[in-house]
């Protein structure tokens, strides 16, 4: 039997989520040492009594997820709103590393999903959709490819495997980012580097220029998202890129950037980064409780031993990435474990899974703004545009049959 759940009651839900993971973290010494995301422990809890219920009783709740897509797209409109062109042009020369490295990781988790599949006797196709198909390409990517594994290629279930693989590495991407960080930062007992005004977090300004948040500058935070939102749309709808699909996320992160800075070098109007700062936190959260609350876990009990067996060894070939690649890349700094958190949710899961890892890291360790601005263009942008042409690459080997 189904219930199915109104948008209102849905957004209750989420909030709920929120609360529970914010009060268990706040009890459980392990969550808070580790900076597990709110979202990630409530959800995941709910996730797990709502598979109880539906086993136990035959009953499924089936949320209404009409706020999901505006919520992330207000999300990516605020970083890009935090965006400072000052920030941009120092993140050159590491924007380059961190996508090598992460070029690096989509190659060997097709690698490794392959080699495996092969050794288990599995359909190499296997070895894909365990591989960067869904873990870095996420539901969507995996959907696709999935469905044409099965039309092409005769291959069963191949759009059941990609979703269930996508939602173990969702769950991955939010469990192991926030110790992997911690682990980085007591290792080496590193610091996040002494506040400046270039050293911000995303969407703030200096102190002493903050506007108080009032009726007035929620109103005007609100006419900015909504028209980064709006143009963002409209250019999703409009422009075509040859080869290339942007989702519209990525287009209102692009306009949040264009326009922050058009407005900062002209000095027409001065961003209210806390009204920004607190829009794109509710936002995310409330997304990604939503996306958690939602799994459908009983399709993991259903994969077999031998896709499991890709799936944790996709997980520490991802943890040794980014400790012994990533993060000795990007410096081996403060900034470096941060990102290696944001890695470890983008390589697994998706971009906001990978905002969430920070900001749980930063929340307790302090501010990382270079990670924030290289790891949104990175997870939302530039390695969909790579992972599609990875695993192109693959499939032109003779296994594949493409």
């Amino acid at each position: 039997m189904a219930i199915e759940i109104p948008l209102p009651l849905t957004v209750v839900f989420a909030i709920l989520v929120l609360l529970v993971g914010r009060w268990l973290i706040g009890r459980i010494d392990f969550l808070a040492r580790y900076s597990i995301p709110d979202p990630v422990v409530g959800g995941l809890i709910v996730a797990v009594v709502l598979t109880l219920v539906r086993v136990g009783t035959g009953t499924e709740l089936s949320f209404d997820m009409g706020l999901q897509s505006p919520l992330l797209l207000i999300f990516f409109s605020t970083v890009g709103l935090g965006a400072d062109v000052r920030t941009l042009t120092q993140g050159g020369r590491k924007l380059l590393l961190l996508l090598a490295a992460v070029v690096v990781a989509l190659v060997l988790q097709n690698v490794v999903g392959v080699a495996i599949a092969l050794g288990l006797d599995l359909n190499p196709l296997m070895g894909i959709l365990g591989g960067s198909a869904t873990l870095a390409g996420g539901h969507g990517t995996g959907a696709a490819y999935g469905q044409v594994f099965g039309e092409v290629n005769g291959l069963q279930g191949a759009v059941e495997v990609a979703m269930a693989c996508a939602t173990f590495g969702l769950i991955l991407g939010g469990v192991l980012g926030g110790p992997v960080a911690q682990w980085l930062i007591r290792r080496h007992h590193l610091q996040p580097e002494a506040q400046s005004v270039a050293s911000l977090g995303p969407g703030e300004v200096p102190k002493d220029e903050r506007r108080a948040l009032s009726p007035e500058s929620l109103i005007e935070t609100i006419l900015i998202l909504m028209l980064c939102l709006g143009v963002g749309a409209l250019l999703a709808e409009r422009l075509t890129i040859p080869g290339i699909t942007l989702p519209t996320f990525v287009w209102c992160l692009l306009v949040g950037i264009i326009l922050r800075n058009a407005l900062s070098l002209s000095g027409l109007y001065r961003i209210d980064g806390p009204t920004i700062e607190l829009m794109g936190t509710v936002s995310l959260s409330l997304f990604l409780a939503m996306a958690l609350m939602s799994l459908r876990l009983w399709e993991l009990v259903n994969l077999a031993l031998p896709i499991l067996i890709i799936l944790v060894a996709q997980a520490l070939l991802t943890v040794l990435l980014v400790v012994f690649l990533t993060f000795r890349v990007m410096g081996r700094n403060y900034d470096a474990a941060v990102i290696a958190a944001g890695q470890c949710g983008f390589q697994l899961g998706a971009t906001p899974t990978a905002i969430a890892n920070m900001q749980a890291v930063t929340s307790r360790h302090g501010l990382s703004p270079m990670a924030f601005l290289l790891v949104p263009i990175i997870g939302a942008f530039l390695i969909d545009i790579c992972n599609a042409l990875v695993i192109q690459g693959f499939l032109a080997l003779p296994w594949f049959g493409f």
